[in-house]
């Protein structure tokens, strides 16, 4: 079979190889994979970058496979398995996943598809949707009729941030660039700020919570449009070093975690978590009609680095998918 591996680090490394098909194991499925979706944790393994080297290999990556979403139709499935059968259409998350075949736990790694949604929008929900809801839900305790602003609303995690946000009933600011604006006020934000004409740090509204995506603003700034008992969110600090600026914002939310000790408001650093149960969420979520994944562009397999790259220029309105023939 095809698959997207990386023998060193580095985006120009990124190849399409033949490799050894899988096999699953008694408690896994074997996915026909028809879609791959791109996250920023993807690039922080392909240039190992900083410390995660120790982890990750210090001269060349351990693990050469790319790629963690995917979706796609169920090939077999192991004699333990009894919860999928072959043809099932599902979606969920296994390193190596940018390959024509993945294998994936069944009780962790895997949920069904709903008819509704294509194999690319599936794609792109696990680690951007988890984060979304994770961040807003458990760390931020988010309640109907609150006041919540999003800050990085047009991206991957940030346009499923709006819709989870309105599901639960608040009240959502979205904050983004002037060609994202009816993007963003199109899924279901309430209010939308360009913040190349405004900064919402500077003006009167007060917020419940704030999902920071972005971290571009001192603690001072955060603090000033937090209301005495909110809470801000801060998503992806295990993903920061890919590009010098990323260090400056590590250092800025490192300061502001240590900083909110003193103060009655919150900041809160999230990594989402895999859960199965929270991929059958979204999962009836679009079944429902509730979430509708953002598509900004789709590549196909052998184009994996170009999508990375786009990738990494920070623009990318929703997700970025990879296709698989």
């Amino acid at each position: 079979m095809k698959a997207i591996c990386y023998r060193n680090y580095g985006v120009d490394n990124l190849k399409l190889e033949e490799v050894e098909k899988p096999t699953p194991t008694d408690n896994e499925v074997l996915v026909r994979v028809r879609a791959a979706a791109l996250n920023p944790i993807d690039g922080h393994f392909l240039r190992g970058a900083a410390i995660s080297r120790l982890i990750l290999g210090l001269r060349k990556p351990r693990f050469t496979r790319f790629g963690s979403d995917f979706a796609g139709a169920i090939e077999s499935a192991g004699k333990n398995v009894t919860q999928f059968k072959s043809g099932d259409e599902v979606f969920g998350v296994k390193r190596g996943a940018m390959a024509e075949y993945v294998c994936a736990r069944a009780a962790r790694e895997v949920t069904l598809k709903p008819a509704n949604v294509t194999f690319a929008q599936a794609a792109s929900v696990p680690i951007a949707a988890l984060t979304a809801l994770q961040g807003l839900r458990d760390k931020g305790h988010i309640k109907a009729g609150q006041r919540v602003l999003i800050n990085g609303a047009s991206g991957g995690v940030g346009t499923f941030a709006v819709q989870i946000a309105k599901s639960f009933g608040a009240h959502v600011t979205g904050v983004c660039s002037t060609g994202n604006v009816d993007l963003v006020r199109s899924i279901g934000a309430d209010r939308v700020i360009d913040y190349t004409k405004e900064d919402f740090t500077n003006g009167a509204e007060r917020y419940d919570l704030i999902y920071d995506l972005v971290g571009n603003h001192s603690f001072s700034d955060r603090r000033r449009v937090l209301t005495p008992n909110g809470i801000c969110i801060i998503a992806g600090v295990g993903g920061a070093g890919l590009h010098p600026e990323s260090w400056a914002r590590l250092g800025g939310t490192l300061k502001a975690l240590f900083l909110s000790v003193f103060v009655k408001q919150k900041f809160i650093a999230l990594v989402a978590k895999l859960s199965k149960e929270d991929l059958g969420l979204f999962s009836d979520l679009m079944q429902a009609g509730k979430v509708t994944p953002v598509i900004d562009r789709t590549y196909q397999l052998g184009d994996a680095a170009d999508a990375v790259r786009y990738l990494e220029e920070g623009h990318a309105r929703g997700k970025v998918v990879i296709t698989v023939e």
